[in-house]
């Protein structure tokens, strides 16, 4: 539902007068009141100011108590208060929910490693970034930081709109009228009802430079603003990895995921030793959390289910106690991260302990993109950056226009009373006479001098020590001042051009106030993939009919030479290497992957290949693959659709596969035919033909030419044209011959080996029906023979 419609049935609350309403409408209104109440008043920023309400209740409230940097008479620095003052009186007066809410937003506005320009100067323990909480609101204090002057100096000068707060009792601002866009340079995150935000932080410096770029030429194009402003920049440094391209994706359409990693030192010790020492975290990222990592890495758990830890634990331990030896946390109140690895020994390569704890650790993690905020017209928006910077901009060119004009208004009220003044300091003596003799002495002057009501009054309240020569003196003066504001203000207000200048102005002042280096590298890099060191060397991987899986060291085993379980026997062997991968073929079109280094070795029985992946609830083996990489195989389905893909099409990281033949309901997997890539110690030569065997009987061949390759899987090409109810019984390339296996009379296996010559007879196009073969049994399997 739009919002225009929510507003709507905000606008016409539920009947309290007795009238009956459905409870599907009642249920509606009432959670779009809810959902509404979230979106706009907790959880999403404010692309004026940048803040949530209850952040800009507690900083309003704070300027309110005195509590500004610069002190209340824009002095000397006032004296912070305990922070359960503050929580009280924004309870009070502005915001009534939660103590621990209001407290905890106070606290985040002091983290300076939550917020890149901590909007709140805070005094004792606001937290740390290893994850432990803020003392209670008794002990600490707070006063606001000096970069809150760039929200809240404007506050009394007409700037923004008041509204009741709650109770009717007093005004807060809808909005603070911040001098930068704090949307950008704090970043915001929040989960509203049904939306949710995610902005990082920016630089001040940078942002402010994109403003004034976007004042002086708003048609400047999305890669000159990039250029500008090249990435976020995050509180505790780091380092952005991901591409510009990335970056600008993420920014244009205000939604995307950005790479960053740790960054580190290399210190060099004695005797040719070195230690690695993290000083730069990625955000949401703490010392705590990469030290319980390690432990998990190094001392892992056996998982919920599970007897002994996984071959894969059992390797990522070893991997990672081969290279690291120690870890410690040395952070302190002089280094807000210090994290320090000790390689194993001092010949340990750098780069793989490097590349060991990106990949396996928050060292290198993703920050999430997504610009979503209230707009300048109050609708919850997901906006581009550009957007996000030009909405500022219209925002910040009303607050100086109401600004102006508040203080154009002030000025002509004084220059009227001021020329009040002046008048009647020529005239002293009569005015006395007046004052003296006249019984309405306001509207004798008002008549004699010309005077208004307000000039009148304020000439009967005049001091006589404002009668003095040097008192004219003064008013002249100052009366030349205001003419002269006077006329700037009037040239802001009816000039585009000398407000533009104004802003840019204000922006550049500003931006060298507060302006501080970038903190965050952006420099692309690859992302870091451990990976396991495998020795090139012959394997013969063993597969039985129950799915057992082992690997035999070289080639050229006798069958008879494995034993399996009783009740089992041997499905088949491949001859590969160790660097292959071995896939499973599961009844549901999904492809599993298990890399060749990976299955247990020796002479026993194996694992059951089950334990290696997770197979989807009902889904059934039904064929083996092992091979190089390169290995190219046709994929069919008995519907009669196939198409070759490579066997690194099918690798998939994850253990539940991946899906990759499509099959309709009914539909079978053939098994896979190996066309051309085996490692093993007899490869096979390319295949140039292809021969398809439906159950009724039909044999069609053609050119291998004539299939599609599909990298991504699918449904395929038709390979033959079937009859109705029959089906494809297998498929298979060749360059000589291939053998077909069935069921004869009596169930009895039988098998038909058919050479070239007769497979010539049987050639035609792809997706014909093909022609019917005297075979004397059912076929239910076709297999590459040469």
């Amino acid at each position: 539902m739009s919002e225009e419609n929510g507003l709507d049935l905000l606008s016409n609350p539920v009947p309290d007068d007795g009238e009956s309403l459905d409870l599907g409408n009642y249920a509606q209104r009432a959670y779009l009141e809810y959902a509404l109440s979230v979106v706009k008043g907790r959880a999403l920023p404010d692309v004026c100011d940048g803040l949530k309400p209850v952040q800009r209740r507690i900083l309003f409230a704070m300027e309110r108590m005195g509590l500004s940097y610069s002190g209340p008479n824009r002095g000397t620095a006032a004296k912070p208060v305990k922070s359960a003052r503050v929580v009280g009186d924004v309870l009070g007066r502005f915001h009534p929910h939660g103590d621990q809410s209001a407290y905890d937003a106070l606290v985040r506005m002091a983290q300076d490693f939550a917020q890149r320009y901590p909007l709140i100067d805070g005094q004792g323990n606001f937290g740390s970034r290893d994850g432990d909480g803020a003392a209670a609101m008794r002990y600490t204090e707070a006063r606001l930081s000096k970069i809150t002057s760039l929200l809240l100096d404007e506050i009394d000068m007409g700037t923004v709109d008041f509204v009741p707060n709650y109770d009717g009792s007093t005004q807060e601002p809808s909005q603070l009228p911040a001098r930068l866009p704090f949307s950008l340079l704090n970043g915001a995150s929040g989960i509203a009802v049904g939306l949710a935000t995610e902005i990082p932080s920016h630089n001040l410096r940078e942002v402010a430079d994109a403003c004034v770029a976007l004042i002086k030429k708003p048609a400047m194009t999305d890669f000159d603003l990039q250029e500008i402003i090249p990435g976020p920049d995050f509180p505790g440094g780091g380092q952005i990895i991901s591409s510009s391209k990335d970056i600008a994706d993420a920014y244009r359409t205000g939604r995307g995921s950005i790479k960053v990693r740790a960054r580190w030192t290399i210190e060099e010790l004695a005797r040719g030793q070195w230690q690695l020492v993290v000083n730069e975290l990625p955000p949401g990222v703490s010392s705590q959390k990469v030290l319980e990592e390690i432990e998990d890495l190094t001392n892992p758990k056996i998982k919920t289910g599970k007897k002994t830890l996984t071959q894969e634990q059992s390797q990522l331990k070893a991997t990672v106690l081969s290279l690291l030896d120690v870890v410690r946390d040395e952070s302190s109140k002089d280094a807000a991260v210090r994290l320090v690895f000790e390689p194993k020994t001092g010949k340990t390569p750098q780069s793989e302990l490097i590349t060991c704890l990106l990949a396996h650790t928050s060292l290198e993690s993703s920050s999430s993109v997504n610009l979503t905020m209230i707009g300048i017209d109050g609708k919850p928006t997901q906006k581009s950056l550009r957007l996000m910077l030009e909405e500022w901009i219209q925002f910040r060119q009303i607050t100086i226009t109401r600004r102006s004009q508040h203080r154009l208004d002030k000025v002509k009220d004084r220059i009227h009373i001021l020329e009040g003044r002046q008048t009647i300091l020529l005239n002293i003596d009569e005015v006395i006479a007046i004052i003296r003799a006249s019984d309405e002495p306001k509207a004798a002057l008002m008549a004699r001098f010309d005077l208004s009501e307000r000039q009148a009054d304020d000439i009967l309240e005049i001091r006589l020590r404002q009668l003095a020569r040097l008192e004219a003196i003064k008013i002249e003066q100052e009366l030349t001042e205001l003419r002269a504001e006077q006329g700037k203000l009037e040239d802001i207000l009816a000039n585009p051009a000398s407000l533009k200048r104004l802003m840019v102005k204000e922006i550049e002042a500003d931006a060298k106030q507060f302006a501080d280096a970038r903190r965050t590298l952006i420099q692309e890099e690859k992302k870091a993939v451990a990976e396991v060191k495998v020795v090139d060397e012959p394997v013969t991987v063993v597969v039985s009919e129950k799915g057992w899986v082992r690997a035999r060291t070289g080639h050229g085993h006798a069958a008879d030479s494995f034993s399996f379980k009783s009740g089992d026997s041997l499905y088949g062997t491949f001859e590969c290497r160790t660097v292959d991968q071995m896939l499973v073929f599961g009844s549901n079109g999904r492809v599993y992957s298990v890399a060749v280094a990976s299955l247990p070795g020796g002479r026993g029985d194996g694992q059951p290949v089950t334990t290696l992946m997770e197979l989807e609830a009902g889904t059934q083996i039904q064929y083996y693959f092992a091979g190089p990489l390169s290995a190219r195989l046709l994929l069919a389905s008995s519907a009669g659709y196939g198409f070759t893909a490579l066997v690194e099409n099918m690798v998939s990281r994850q253990k539940g596969g991946k899906a990759f033949v499509s099959l309709d309901d009914g539909d079978t997997l053939c098994p896979p035919s190996h066309i051309s890539g085996s490692s093993g110690s007899l490869p096979l030569a390319d295949a140039s033909h292809v021969a398809c065997a439906s159950a009724g009987g039909r044999i069609l061949t053609f050119d291998i030419a004539e299939l599609n390759h599909m990298a991504k899987g699918g449904k395929g090409l038709k390979l033959i044209d079937l009859e109705d109810k029959d089906r494809l019984a297998g498929v298979a390339v060749y360059t000589r011959s291939i053998r077909i296996e069935g069921i004869g009379r009596g169930g009895k296996a039988r098998e038909e080996t058919l050479e070239i010559r007769s497979l010539n007879n049987a050639k035609a196009g792809r997706a014909k029906k093909g022609k019917l073969a005297d075979l004397g049994f059912k076929p239910n399997a076709v297999l590459r023979v040469e």
